[in-house]
């Protein structure tokens, strides 16, 4: 797919799992395409940011075998396996029945989260759309909300170069609670953690966000990176390497994000 969208370089960062990543060999890519290992970590927020939900922190370069990486990720990977069935538990209660293995075959050998569980909410009739079984059910709020465990960003960040990788803060202006100044004053604190770039070239920044975006990475000397958050069929409207049809990150932004990465 991403050699018949003309990509030149690609990275599977799932949620808080590298199961996809490992699947890929190196020795296999196909020529013309170029490929980094990544991953997306929900994180809790430094002290002093009462957020009501994570900072996503990307990883990309790291050595997948690397246990300071998947000790953290084994944590959010049984959490969330804990949390599944507690969302499934609220949404009996509000008269939905809804068991695991109807959300299982969404994701065959791979995580299960609150995405699979919308999906069968549409398919069982629930739900209109996948936005529709957020609004109404498993947004932060809605009656089968389940809060989850996070790991703090210092940990984050800090097992993701422990492990050889860059560690980026994604999509900053989806954000929840903070305003531009707020994130001028988070990402100076990310980077005194460690934190190496910020994702600007995303499908939810409209183009004052992108040039915001650029001007607090040059101004703290951060890479810039970018992605579509691609998700297959759960964001049928978002495509591979153009997001909404309009979104190009620049292949020099692979070109920097591999010149910093450390020599193995």
């Amino acid at each position: 797919m991403a050699l018949a969208e003309g990509l030149r370089a690609i990275s599977i960062t799932d949620h808080d799992s590298i199961e996809g990543t490992k699947q890929i060999d190196p020795g296999r890519v196909p020529e013309g395409l170029l490929f980094l290992t990544g991953v997306e970590i929900s994180a809790a927020p430094p002290p002093g940011y009462p957020l009501s939900g994570s900072l996503h922190i990307l990883g990309y370069g790291f050595d997948p075998g690397d246990p300071a990486l998947s000790r953290p990720l084994q944590q959010l990977q049984a959490a969330r396996s804990d949390r599944n069935p507690q969302i499934l538990q609220r949404l009996q209660r509000i008269g939905i029945d809804l068991r695991r293995e109807d959300i299982a075959a969404a994701a065959p050998g791979g995580q299960l989260g609150r995405p699979h569980i919308a999906r069968a909410l549409v398919q069982k009739g629930h739900a209109r759309s996948i936005d529709d079984a957020f609004d109404r059910f498993l947004g932060s709020g809605k009656p089968a909300y389940v809060d989850k465990y996070r790991i703090p960003a210092e940990e984050a960040v800090a097992a993701l170069r422990a492990a050889g990788g860059v560690a980026v803060l994604a999509h900053p202006f989806l954000i929840e609670g903070l305003d531009e100044a707020g994130l001028l004053r988070l990402a100076a604190d990310l980077k005194a953690l460690g934190l190496q770039g910020i994702e600007v070239y995303y499908p939810g920044h409209s183009s004052a966000q992108v040039k915001s975006s650029l001007s607090m990475a040059a101004r703290f000397g951060m890479l810039v990176t970018g992605g579509t958050d691609f998700h297959g069929d759960l964001t049928p409207e978002i495509q591979l390497g153009r997001g909404a049809g309009d979104l190009f990150v620049p292949f020099c932004v692979y070109e920097a994000l591999v010149a910093a990465l450390p020599a193995r």
